[in-house]
């Protein structure tokens, strides 16, 4: 098993960090601010860029960079990215087949009743069944498809300005957008400072006009919300016909903000 702790890298590159590397993939941590993938030609700077850029002698030797997860513009952490066509096929059917396991750490807003809880609530659009503002956003609804997220409670605290909030551990088993951030939202502990699914949306819609303000300050507490990929884990996995099988697994600790928030509270 390769295991991420040992491959650290210190060097930064575009609000990314590499984890760990190998002739197939690599794996970086992605800094919270910054977009996975382009959404339109000529859009910001995002990780598939500074990707791009960083894989620039693979790409032109035959290789390519392939987003086989894709986080959240404020969500911060691990991303695993497939350096060939091969890989990219191998790794996104493993992904599906649910042979890539992923953990987050995120701050909720309130106190859990109980230690481990779940969700199994279908997921979709919005606006496929209601009127909404943003577009983007999802909600439970029985015609969506079916999503289930794990959750443990690490931590109970109490913030200053927050008050009660809990560090709790995701882990996701099916991949739906923006799955970890509604389902804790509908069990009524959303994430610290999450635009979309917290205090109210018009704090998203305040901010994609205005940016970031006293005033949101004051409602969300966090600049960004409070979600980041902690671990990922492989199960046994050939690459390529005829390759060694092997498995791996990946941590990425805490960000700094993240962690100054817990700071912040008291037990």
């Amino acid at each position: 098993m390769i295991t991420a702790s040992a491959l650290n890298k210190p060097n930064h590159s575009g609000g990314f960090a590499i984890l760990a590397e190998a002739g197939d993939w690599i794996v970086v941590n992605k800094f919270a601010g910054l977009l996975s993938h382009p959404t339109k030609p000529h859009g910001p700077y995002t990780l598939w860029h500074g990707l791009q850029q960083l894989l620039a002698f693979e790409i032109i030797n035959g290789g390519k960079v392939a987003l086989i997860n894709r986080l959240d513009r404020e969500t911060s952490g691990i991303v695993l990215v497939a350096k060939t066509s091969l890989a990219a096929t191998d790794l996104a059917e493993a992904m599906a087949n649910g042979k890539i396991h992923k953990e987050y750490l995120a701050i909720v807003t309130g106190w859990p009743a109980a230690d481990e809880f779940e969700a199994a609530l279908p997921i979709l659009r919005l606006g496929e069944v209601a009127t909404s503002a943003v577009w983007l956003k999802r909600a439970i609804h029985p015609s969506g498809r079916p999503a289930k997220t794990l959750f443990r409670v690490e931590k109970r605290l109490t913030h200053p300005l927050a008050g009660k909030i809990s560090l709790v551990r995701a882990i996701p088993l099916t991949g739906r957008t923006h799955q970890i951030r509604v389902h804790l939202s509908h069990l009524g502990y959303p994430l610290i400072g999450d635009k979309l699914y917290g205090v109210s949306e018009q704090c998203y819609l305040k901010f994609i006009a205005e940016g970031w303000s006293s005033v949101l300050q004051s409602l969300l507490r966090m600049e960004r919300h409070a979600l980041h990929s902690t671990r990922m884990q492989i199960d046994v996995l050939s690459l390529q016909p005829g390759s060694q099988d092997f498995s791996a697994a990946w941590e990425c600790g805490m960000p700094s903000d993240m962690r100054k928030f817990l700071e912040e509270s008291k037990f």
